[in-house]
């Protein structure tokens, strides 16, 4: 039996040119490079404080940020930047941010963390968190299609600051004149003032306004409060008093000043009385927005959320230490009694 050759050379010989030449086309062949390990994505967070007081609300965000598969130190990584308390500082440290080309900026805990992070970028995708209304403050052109660079969520403890002057002239009915503190350095401190005053004009009560941007003008505004015989201290909606609830607690009750602020870390401490928007829930929810743009999401296509939830706290044992008695009905709207 004859076997038929293959076509190689002539005559159906493979000739010592053409092994060389099948050799060399062999070689020429492109060879699939290994895979290269793609970068961290990198998560630039702006905080108005230092990582202590923000403790409980980083571990929100981290809650939220890992429902999109992200954690950590696994497959994301975080570049803080802090304050310490300084708004001044925030611009230039929202600029180290951006001039790092994180993946997306998170800038949470005030209308003053986002503006910063806001001037510093308008294409690196920015997440903020606040309780004021960033339409009004021009940092979204739609809460439903914010139509830019910016996205995140909004709660109510901006708007329901004159709330707070309700239920502490409840808790004392027979008093006509409560102080408010409101730091000025907030971007939100005008629209809270006008709203305390329509409130106090529809009750027939009189503000004394005290304010406070550092930690010795804390301590003179208590003073104050308790020389000028107020019914009562009102704390605006600000991140500089949110992240000093346990100094606001002790100086309240050294003192002898019936306080209500926003942050329900002031009960928590000993403080009266707490009521503002759920700052567990936004701090996940921002935690879920920044991976979600991580994984390509645009924040133009992410509607800002807004929490409506809204909690009052009561320490009756404050309380009982300022001779007060809480009324059944402000017990019975209370979210959450301290005992």
């Amino acid at each position: 039996m004859r076997l038929k050759s293959c076509a190689f050379g002539r005559a159906g010989r493979t000739t010592r040119r053409d092994v060389i030449a099948i050799i060399g086309a062999a070689a020429a062949w492109p060879v699939a490079a290994p895979a290269q390990p793609q970068a961290m994505p990198v998560i630039g967070y702006l905080g108005s404080e230092s990582p202590e007081p923000y403790a409980s609300r980083l571990a929100a965000f981290r809650e939220g940020l890992s429902e999109t598969g992200y954690v950590e130190g696994r497959n994301v990584a975080i570049d803080f930047r802090w304050a310490e308390g300084q708004y001044s500082r925030l611009p230039a440290l929202a600029m180290e941010l951006a001039a790092r080309r994180v993946a997306v900026i998170v800038a949470p805990g005030g209308a003053e963390v986002a503006l910063a992070a806001s001037s510093a970028t308008t294409t690196i995708p920015i997440v903020f968190e606040m309780g004021g209304d960033p339409l009004a403050l021009g940092l979204v052109a739609s809460l439903a299609r914010p139509d830019g660079n910016l996205t995140g969520v909004t709660s109510l403890s901006v708007e329901v600051s004159r709330k707070r002057l309700e239920f502490i002239s409840e808790l004392v009915p027979a008093a006509r004149i409560f102080g408010i503190a409101v730091n000025m350095a907030s971007p939100t401190s005008g629209l809270q003032l006008r709203n305390l005053q329509a409130a106090a004009d529809s009750l027939g009560l009189q503000l004394r306004i005290l304010t406070a941007s550092s930690e010795t003008e804390l301590d003179n505004v208590f003073r104050a409060a308790s020389e000028m015989r107020a019914g009562g201290l009102v704390f605006t909606s600000d991140p500089y008093f949110a992240y000093r609830s346990r100094q606001l607690a002790a100086l309240a009750i050294r003192h002898g000043v019936p306080t209500i602020t926003q942050a329900r870390d002031f009960p928590i401490a000993g403080g009266l009385m707490s009521y503002g928007g759920d700052f567990q829930q936004s701090h996940r929810h921002t935690g879920i927005y920044a991976g979600r743009i991580i994984k390509g999401e645009k924040p133009s296509d992410l509607p800002v959320q807004r929490v409506t939830k809204v909690e009052l706290f009561v320490n009756l044992k404050a309380a009982t230490g300022l001779g007060l008695a809480i009324p059944p009905s402000l017990l019975s709207s209370a979210d959450v009694v301290i005992e």
